[in-house]
């Protein structure tokens, strides 16, 4: 007889997060800078429950994934990996080149991202890594699964999904 799994969806209203990128095609073409209002939700899956009969600590998972929203809050998001995208800090000041472009903001407002590409199935893998240390071992042991969806515009979402043992 095969065992059943549980599921914990949480797509709370906070989490969420408004930044502004823009996607790089080639070496010549790029979206222009522009901004959305993103959002995520997590599901969590595995086999057992605890003693108390719950899959995972709610108010964990909730902090990790609003910190991990924060953290990209009303910022400019930068690919930090790109061959085709340079940045420069100097003091307070960022330089992001791309082509024949070149924006120049206050460092506070702009995040260098490990990633190749701002793109929404980069964001949630970004995510899913960010949340997987986040909610470190102990009681998510229990925890085999993490899916993270981010929705940058209605209809328009991509999922990442690993297995965690």
């Amino acid at each position: 007889m095969r065992e059943g799994r549980f599921s914990m969806q949480l797509a709370k209203e906070d989490f969420k997060f408004s930044a502004a990128h823009f996607t790089v095609f080639d070496r010549r073409r790029a979206e222009l800078l522009h901004g959305h209002n993103y959002r995520v939700r997590v599901e969590l899956s595995g086999a057992s429950l605890d003693e108390d009969g719950f899959l995972v600590d709610l108010d964990r998972v909730k902090t990790c994934v609003r910190a991990a929203c924060h953290d990209l809050d009303e910022l400019t998001l930068v690919p930090g990996e790109s061959p085709y995208v340079t940045v420069d800090e100097d003091g307070d000041r960022v330089t992001i080149g791309f082509a024949d472009r070149r924006y120049e903001l206050p460092r506070e407002d702009v995040r260098v991202l490990p990633l190749r590409n701002v793109t929404i199935e980069a964001l949630a893998e970004h995510l899913w890594r960010e949340l997987r240390t986040g909610l470190g071992p102990g009681p998510f042991d229990r925890i085999d699964r993490l899916e993270v969806v981010v929705e940058e515009t209605d209809g328009q979402r991509c999922a990442y999904a690993a297995r965690l043992d």
